[in-house]
């Protein structure tokens, strides 16, 4: 849920170029804050995937050491004004049938708007998060189609709890096509330094 002087409404954009610009941005202070702890800070989410329609809010998932060690975390990251998310789903998901733990974050009030996903490195979650992005930049034929249905479903269920409660099952769709392409393709998730795009086909 957004606080209070996060916007409530999902609006989907056209994609902007500036977005990995502000992940970049984000990104050095993100590591700054955490230090040793950032085994990885990526960039996930819609904003990742170069003209594929988003939410203007940069996805970034910080993947760090199992077990998920939550106080450190929550510390380094409130000490540079992060909130952290208190929902329960923002706490626990499900992923490749396995229950993972996360942490997510908020901006501080007035930044940048963003979310900030921490996983635990090697996570099935974590996987998730790098599949959907490098499928979406690989597959143009995906990224249209998934970019369309982001912004017709927008139209339908402007509130951002409605759009996103919609979007869950469809993501799980869409994550079922992005796995037979990893097997066919070899695919394996980034190391630990952000993947680089490299031929994004049309």
């Amino acid at each position: 849920m957004p606080f209070p002087d996060e916007p409530q409404m999902a609006a989907v954009l056209a994609y902007r170029p500036a977005w990995p610009r502000d992940f970049a941005r984000l990104a050095g202070e993100l590591r700054a804050a955490l230090g040793p702890y950032a085994h990885a800070v990526d960039h996930i989410g819609s904003t990742s995937v170069p003209g594929l329609p988003a939410k203007d809010c940069v996805d970034i998932q910080i993947r760090v050491a199992a077990p998920l060690g939550e106080e450190p975390l929550v510390r380094l990251l409130g000490a540079a004004g992060y909130r952290r998310r208190p929902e329960p789903w923002n706490r626990t998901e499900v992923s490749g049938g396995r229950e993972c733990r996360k942490l997510v974050f908020a901006p501080p009030v007035g930044a940048r708007r963003c979310n900030v996903h921490v996983r635990e490195d090697g996570a099935p979650n974590a996987r998730f998060a790098l599949l959907f992005r490098d499928y979406l930049r690989a597959d143009g034929a995906a990224r249209r189609a998934w970019g369309e249905f982001k912004s017709r479903l927008a139209d339908g269920f402007p509130e951002l709890r409605a759009y996103g409660q919609v979007k869950a099952p469809a993501t799980e769709v869409l994550m079922i096509a992005a796995e037979r392409w990893a097997e066919v393709t070899g695919w394996v998730p980034g190391n630990t330094r952000d993947s680089k795009i490299e031929h994004v086909s049309e």
